[in-house]
């Protein structure tokens, strides 16, 4: 009984797949795909840093979205890149919880920067005359603030309740990165506390920034569709579809693993699912924003002149 209860300090993560012909194949993959994501969120950060034009607040939220992003990219796929090439690669509990940490912070400011923007489209569409006074650079830096505040302190709380847990069954994690969910499965505690607050906190903080944004894009919608002039409601259905898009995929995903996860979700649709808001996400969100949008075309095409 005293060596069952031997406490646990470091992890294996199983990865994607324990296929050896695939580790190779899928490292170059997920490298390109890294490289690519934070060439990508980097870039467009240097880029809205560069251009004066792109000085407004909706370019300040994006900026801020793609940090976000290259954040939560850099929390978990570097260290399923080792897992390719070492199957033996562990990684301590100290690791696993701040691989956690950073990433919940980063995906939690994510929710409030989308609601934001949300709320930038709005006020643009709806009341225009309006829109230097509603979006001061105060009030942007306060959204900003409180959306990062936020994601630090609800990763802080779930962190928090990791350390009541104890772990001596098992140290295999059947998962790519450390998410809570497969950390309470080979927990020797009850997780009960930690599922329920995580779930409530899920809920609460999903539905209402989609709900936020729902309701401020139904508005543009009725705003665009009153528009007379064919060019601006062109203009504003682009960037709005785009917006719409990205939170899509984003509140989708989390969604099926946070609210929806249970029995009925095998591991690799869960890996699938993890993997696509994790990795996939951050590398679309630069090119969904940025390829429909106009100022930041002629932005870059000043920069390479």
């Amino acid at each position: 009984m005293e060596g069952n209860q031997t406490q646990v300090t470091e992890f294996v993560l199983t990865g994607i797949t324990d296929r050896a012909e695939l580790q190779a194949p899928l490292f170059l993959v997920f490298f390109f795909i890294y490289v690519t994501t934070m060439v990508g969120n980097l870039g467009l950060i240097f880029l809205i840093w560069k251009d004066p034009h792109l000085h407004t607040p909706m370019y300040l939220f994006l900026g801020n979205l793609a940090f976000a992003d290259a954040c939560s990219s850099s929390s978990v796929t570097p260290k399923m890149l080792i897992k390719f090439l070492d199957k033996k690669d562990m990684i301590s509990l100290g690791e696993c919880f701040s691989q956690f940490y950073f990433f919940c912070s980063s995906a939690s400011a994510e929710c409030f920067l989308l609601v934001a923007m949300a709320y930038d489209r709005y006020v643009a569409i709806c009341n225009p005359l309006l829109y230097l006074v509603v979006m001061s650079n105060r009030i942007c830096v306060q959204f900003i603030s409180v959306s990062y505040l936020i994601g630090l302190l609800h990763a802080l709380l779930h962190v928090g309740l990791l350390f009541r847990l104890t772990f001596c069954s098992s140290n295999i994690i059947d998962h790519f990165y450390c998410d809570v969910l497969p950390l309470y499965a080979i927990s020797c505690t009850d997780p009960f506390i930690n599922s329920l607050v995580i779930f409530t906190f899920a809920i609460f903080i999903q539905a209402s920034t989609f709900m936020s944004i729902i309701v401020s894009y139904i508005c543009v919608l009725f705003a665009i569709l009153k528009t007379k002039s064919k060019k601006g409601r062109s203009r504003a259905f682009s960037t709005c579809s785009a917006h719409l898009v990205s939170v899509s995929l984003f509140y989708g995903t989390l969604f099926v693993i946070y609210v929806l996860s249970g029995s009925d979700t095998d591991n690799y649709q869960s890996k699938m699912y993890s993997l696509f808001y994790t990795v996939i996400i951050p590398l679309l969100n630069p090119f969904i924003y940025s390829l429909r949008n106009k100022e930041v075309v002629c932005a870059l095409k000043k920069l390479k002149k």
